[in-house]
C-alpha cells in the first residue's frame, strides 16, 4: 500500500444546472458547481453566521447523463470522488489552475416531489440512485460495551 488517499465525500445542494459537454467518440462529462455550507455562532456579536464553500463536481458518461437528467438548481445530493488539479490556459495564454471533485458515486437526496417545490399533488419516487452511501453510525445514542 501506498500510503496515500484521495477521497472526498461531500453532501450539497446544486448552485446550477448539469452542463453536458459531448465528444466524438461517444463519451461525455457533466459539470455543475456544490454548495456546502458551515454555520457557527460568532463569540464578538453572538450572530450565526454561515459560510458557503463552492466545489466544481465533474461525472462522466452514463452517470453524467443521469445527473443531467434527474438533477436541477437547489438540489440535495450526496457526492463521492477524488481531488483533481487541471491545468489549463486562458485567453492570454497565462497558465490557469482548477481543482475539482472527479464524481466516482452519487446519491440524490431530494425527491422530485421535493424539488418541484410540492407544486402538485402527484406521488412521484425518489430519484433512482447509482450508490447508496452507508448509513453512518449513530454515536452516543445507544449503550455499547465499549471499554473507551
Amino acid at each position: 500500500m501506498s500510503g496515500t488517499l484521495n477521497k472526498v465525500m461531500l453532501i450539497g445542494h446544486l448552485g446550477d444546472e448539469v452542463k453536458m459537454h459531448y465528444f466524438e467518440g461517444g463519451g461525455c462529462i457533466g459539470r455543475f458547481p456544490l454548495a456546502t455550507n458551515e454555520t457557527y455562532t460568532s463569540k464578538q456579536t453572538n450572530e450565526r453566521v454561515t459560510n458557503t464553500e463552492w466545489h466544481n463536481i465533474v461525472v462522466r458518461n452514463k452517470a453524467a447523463e443521469i445527473c443531467e437528467k434527474y438533477l436541477s438548481k437547489g438540489d440535495k445530493v450526496y457526492i463521492e470522488g477524488r481531488l483533481k488539479t487541471r491545468k489549463w490556459q486562458d485567453e492570454s495564454g497565462n497558465d490557469r489552475y482548477s481543482t475539482e471533485i472527479q464524481c466516482t458515486d452519487f446519491t440524490f437526496l431530494t425527491t422530485k416531489k421535493e424539488s418541484e417545490g410540492n407544486a402538485s399533488n402527484t406521488v412521484t419516487a425518489q430519484k433512482p440512485a447509482e450508490k447508496q452511501p452507508e448509513a453512518p453510525e449513530q454515536i452516543g445514542e445507544e449503550d455499547d460495551d465499549l471499554p473507551f
